[in-house]
């Protein structure tokens, strides 16, 4: 049993999430209560390669522990060098191996989810991994449920990747065709965590504690992983871990504190300087702003504003306006 289990631990995993679970984002998350990090994923060929680019997906710092490294690929032999890589870089808890990816330049690769249709070749990949670092770090793998309707194979899947070396097993309850759309549907994951001896953890459709609550209770899984809520609402672990723990709903958190977290995040996100200059690196988070907004008084037009911001400067003013907007209830932004 990995050691975030034990003692009847029910965990709250950070799901990988390309282009949002960097290593600043894991750290807010890690402090609003999440339990385990896993990093972007990661190209096995890019970090072989030395690709700086590619190896800062796989930076972490020791306060986020436990935080896995994702890594994809179809060689077995190659992702095993490429964990070997990682581990001497900065060892982490956990390699982990990207079998869910729905996203075509993943899949084109014979990467993800694709590796769902062969499941020779998904044998090859996850032994390769654990024959090269198992003895080193444990290594776990994330699934979809299947490839389509029509081949929802992951009892089948689950039960291979536990005889090659997984130790610990994260289920996505949506097929490779359903992409993010639809239902994830519980009760695979369940049949997943009732067919295999290691650990199980639960993703889809976590939105809040009362979700964290239910699945703990009517499934067999050890823990969930909460992904795209998290991108507007990071305070979603806290919220989780009370109701859990009390039977209580938290109240959301006032709008202040949710610019105070935005901007937190804004300015270590340019501190870091790893995604350009000021601008570039504003630019290039417009899209996390805007979730991050959603359901602010005069989400509308702030969302538009949000899409043309360049600097920390014009986030703050945005803010302050937002606010004063909320206690006010007015709807009109200020004219630029």
């Amino acid at each position: 049993m990995l050691p975030w289990f034990s003692d009847g631990k029910f965990p709250l995993y950070l799901a990988p999430m390309a282009g949002v679970t960097d290593v600043v984002f894991r750290q807010i998350c890690k402090e609003l209560g999440a339990d385990v990090m896993v990093t972007e994923f990661v190209s096995a060929e890019g970090i072989l390669q030395r690709d700086d680019r590619t190896r800062k997906y796989t930076e972490f710092s020791d306060e986020q522990r436990p935080v896995g490294v994702q890594l994809f690929g179809a060689d077995g032999e190659r992702m095993g060098e490429a964990a070997k890589k990682i581990i001497d870089w900065k060892r982490p808890d956990f390699i982990d191996i990207n079998f869910g990816c729905p996203v075509n330049k993943v899949v084109a690769r014979n990467g993800g989810s694709s590796l769902l249709k062969d499941c020779p070749l998904l044998t090859s990949v996850a032994t390769g991994v654990a024959k090269a670092v198992g003895d080193q770090v444990p290594v776990t793998a994330k699934i979809r449920i299947g490839w389509d309707e029509k081949t929802v194979n992951a009892v089948e899947v689950g039960k291979i990747l536990v005889d090659c070396g997984m130790q610990a097993i994260a289920v996505h309850g949506r097929t490779r065709a359903q992409g993010y759309t639809g239902e994830a549907c519980w009760n695979t994951i369940d049949a997943v965590a009732r067919a295999v001896p290691v650990q199980v953890i639960g993703n889809g459709d976590i939105s809040n504690g009362e979700d964290v609550a239910r699945r703990k209770r009517e499934t067999a899984v050890s823990g969930v992983m909460i992904g795209r809520a998290a991108m507007q609402n990071p305070w979603v672990f806290r919220q989780a871990k009370h109701y859990i723990e009390t039977g209580g709903i938290l109240e959301p958190p006032p709008v202040e504190e949710r610019w105070e977290l935005i901007l937190r995040h804004c300015r270590l996100v340019v501190a870091g300087g790893k995604n350009g200059d000021e601008r570039q690196t504003l630019i290039g988070m417009r899209s996390r702003l805007m979730a991050y907004c959603k359901g602010f008084p005069g989400a509308k037009e702030l969302r538009q504003r949000l899409c043309q911001v360049t600097s920390v400067t014009q986030v703050e003013e945005l803010a302050e306006f937002s606010i004063a907007q909320a206690h006010a209830g007015h709807e009109d932004l200020p004219e630029e």
